[in-house]
């Protein structure tokens, strides 16, 4: 078996590809972007992918979302998410792809080895390994507003930008710096699985979710 890791964290990094050694299966590639991700898939056109959600630059979603557009490109890709993180919205996309070989596991939640290692055989052979609690989390999605994730501070930042005010201007009003707002606008964009569109785009489509609200 060929894998090819998406991992931003060295040390785990690592002892995924120790680990994956110890069992035979040969590591071609070991990345730490999504943009490496996609450019070592094209080129080993490997056997399985596994591939952490929150990645640079952002440590948002980038992850995932090159896991998708990695499965347009070689077609039938088999990829095993591993993090800490159900990424909601992209996690239904990928699950609900149609095609077989799809794994969603938890960091925290990979208690045995040898049950991680059934997982990478059984997805990199077309079937899938998905964790109970990420079925769980993407199921509970549909049945609450997205408005209800946000954090308070998030909550307060759409509020000001409902009301028109800049970046800059949500920073002097919250008494925060400028960065803080644009991570809590990208975890905005992100909760409400706004993506794929210009940022005003997203700005303007956010704050029509608030006022709908």
């Amino acid at each position: 078996m060929r894998v090819v890791i998406a991992e931003d964290a060295v040390l785990l990094r690592a002892g995924v590809q120790r680990l994956l050694a110890d069992e035979g299966i040969d590591t071609v590639a070991a990345v730490g972007s999504g943009d490496e991700l996609l450019a070592s898939v094209e080129q080993h056109r490997p056997d399985l992918a596994i591939v952490d959600v929150r990645m640079p630059p952002t440590f948002t979603d980038e992850g995932l979302r090159a896991a998708l557009r990695a499965r347009e490109r070689v077609p039938n890709l088999p990829v095993l998410v591993l993090s800490q993180y159900v990424e909601e919205t992209y996690a239904i996309e990928l699950l609900s792809g149609g095609a077989g070989g799809v794994g969603y596991l938890l960091k925290e939640r990979v208690a045995d080895v040898a049950d991680f290692l059934d997982a990478i055989r059984r997805v990199a052979g077309g079937g899938t390994a998905i964790d109970p609690e990420v079925i769980s989390q993407v199921m509970a999605r549909g049945r609450r507003n997205p408005l209800d994730s946000l954090t308070g501070r998030e909550g307060e930042v759409l509020e000001l930008m409902a009301q028109g005010l800049s970046n800059s201007a949500i920073a002097a009003k919250l008494v925060v710096s400028h960065g803080a707002v644009e991570k809590h606008i990208g975890n905005i964009f992100l909760k409400l699985g706004l993506d794929g569109s210009a940022e005003e785009h997203r700005r303007v489509r956010a704050v029509l979710t608030y006022l709908e609200r």
